[in-house]
C-alpha cells in the first residue's frame, strides 16, 4: 500500500494523540528501518529507547517465534516458566528481591506509587502518603502518573489531579529536605531525566537522596524506565552512583521492543503487597517474558562496553559541532542517552534529518535526544554528524534562526 494511503486511513481511524511525521514504517533490521516506499532510514530513536538491541534482533525474534508456538497467554492465577526465568534474571542482576510484572512504564510507576503508600500505611499509619517528585520529571500518562509528573504540559486539561505529590527542582537536595513533612512516604526520581531533556544529576545528588531517605525513614523510588537495560553503559543507571533504591521501575527496552513493564523491590517493602493488593491481566505473560529473557541475556558485558565507547565517541563528535555553531547551547549524556540543547525549537532539525534518512527525536522543544540501539557503530554516528553539520550550516547561512 502506498505511504500516502496508509497515512490517510490512519488519520481517519486513529485518535489524534501524536504529532506524527509523514512516514509509514514497514520493516526494521538492526539500526535501519524502511518505509512503505522502500526508503531506508537510520533510527536514532529506537522506539523511544524501547529497541535497545535494534530492530528484529535475531535472539529476540527467535524467542518470540518459539514461545508464540507454545503458549502466548494464561492468567497470573498460574505459574509460567518464562515469567519465572525473567524474574530470576532481574533479581540476580539488581538490588531487588521481588518483581511485579505489568505492561508499560506508566503501569510500573502506578505499582510503585501503590506499594510506597501501602508500605507506609502498614508501618507508619494512614497519614503518610505523599511522594516527592522533581520538576521536569516524566512518569507516565495515567492520572496517577501525570500527577507524579511535574510538568504542566502533561497535566493541563486533566484536572483535578490525584493528590499526594509534592514537586521540587531536580538536582536540589535542599529543596527536597524542605519539602519533607509528616505526610511524606517516599521520594521518586529518574536517575537521569529523559523526557525532561536528558538532565544528568550532580555526582552526589542521588547519594544525598539515599541518605535523606535513610534518615527520614522514607522509601527511595528510581524510575529507570528509560535508563535501564544498558542504555547508560551499565545495566542499571543507579550503578553509576554507588547506591541502590528501595523500589525501581522498568519498561521501554525490557522486552526488546515487546510491551512489558516491571516494578522491582526489596523484600521488606515488597511484603506489603499480598494477594489482591495489585494485579495485571497481561502482566508478565509468557510471550513478553520470553522476549524479555532473550533481551536480558543478549545485553552482556561486550554490549555494555560498546555502549560506553560509542556513547563517549558520539558525545565528542557532537561537542565538535558545538564549537562550530553558537546556537548549540549544551551537549550532555551518559552512554547512548544523549541530549543536544539548541537555542531554538528543534522540530525543524528532526524534519530535515528525516529528509536525509535519519530518525531523530526532540524533547522539551529545544533538545535533540539521541537514543540509538546500543549496537550502533561509529560509521552510523558519523553519517548523522555529517547530516547535522550540513543542516546547521544551512540554517546558519540562511540566517533563519530568528524565524524559528
Amino acid at each position: 500500500m502506498k505511504q500516502d494511503r496508509i497515512i490517510e486511513i490512519s488519520n481517519k481511524c486513529i485518535t489524534n494523540t501524536y504529532n506524527r511525521y509523514p512516514l509509514a514504517l514497514v520493516k526494521g533490521r538492526g539500526i535501519s528501518v524502511w518505509d512503505s516506499e522502500g526508503r531506508e532510514y537510520l533510527d536514532f530513536v529506537s522506539g523511544i529507547a524501547a529497541n535497545n538491541l535494534g530492530h528484529c534482533h535475531p535472539q529476540i525474534a527467535k524467542a518470540i517465534k518459539q514461545q508464540a508456538g507454545e503458549l502466548i497467554h494464561v492468567s497470573n492465577l498460574y505459574y509460567t516458566i518464562p515469567q519465572m526465568e525473567m524474574a530470576k534474571l532481574l533479581t540476580k542482576k539488581s538490588f531487588a528481591d521481588k518483581v511485579f510484572f505489568c505492561n508499560s512504564g506508566a503501569e510500573a510507576n502506578e505499582a510503585a506509587i501503590k506499594m510506597a503508600r501501602k508500605y507506609s500505611r502498614d508501618h507508619y499509619g494512614e497519614d503518610r502518603f505523599e511522594i516527592i517528585t522533581m520538576h521536569q520529571s516524566f512518569h507516565g500518562r495515567t492520572i496517577a502518573t501525570i500527577s507524579a509528573t511535574a510538568q504542566d504540559k502533561f497535566q493541563k486539561g486533566f484536572e483535578p489531579l490525584l493528590s499526594g505529590f509534592r514537586y521540587v527542582p531536580f538536582n536540589d537536595l535542599t529543596a527536597v529536605e524542605k519539602a519533607i513533612n509528616g505526610r511524606t512516604c517516599a521520594i521518586m526520581v529518574e536517575p537521569i531525566q529523559g523526557e525532561g531533556g536528558v538532565n544528568i544529576p550532580d555526582k552526589d545528588y542521588l547519594k544525598g537522596l539515599r541518605e535523606i531517605c535513610f534518615s527520614k525513614r522514607l522509601l527511595l523510588i528510581f524510575d529507570e524506565i528509560q535508563t535501564a537495560m544498558g542504555r547508560t553503559g551499565k545495566f542499571f543507571a543507579y550503578e553509576h552512583f554507588d547506591l541502590s533504591p528501595d523500589i525501581m521501575t522498568m519498561a521501554k527496552s525490557l522486552g526488546g521492543g515487546v510491551a512489558i513493564g516491571a516494578m522491582l523491590a526489596r523484600d521488606e517493602v515488597a511484603s506489603s503487597f499480598i494477594p489482591g493488593s495489585h494485579a495485571s491481566t497481561f502482566g508478565g505473560n509468557p510471550l513478553a517474558c520470553a522476549a524479555g529473557v532473550a533481551t536480558i541475556k543478549a545485553i552482556d558485558k561486550s554490549i555494555l562496553s560498546h555502549c560506553k565507547r560509542t556513547g563517549d565517541y558520539f558525545i565528542r563528535r557532537l561537542k565538535k559541532l558545538k564549537e562550530k555553531y553558537s546556537f548549540i547551547k549544551d551537549v550532555r549524556g551518559i552512554g547512548l542517552m544523549i541530549g543536544m540543547e539548541l537555542s531554538f525549537p528543534v522540530r525543524v532539525i528532526t524534519e530535515e534529518c528525516l529528509k536525509r534518512g535519519f530518525l531523530v527525536n526532540c524533547t522539551m522543544d529545544r533538545v535533540l535526544r539521541f537514543l540509538p540501539p546500543l549496537t550502533v557503530k561509529a560509521k552510523n554516528i558519523e553519517k548523522l554528524i555529517n547530516a547535522l553539520d550540513g543542516i546547521f550550516k544551512e540554517i546558519k547561512g540562511r540566517n533563519i534562526i530568528s524565524q524559528l
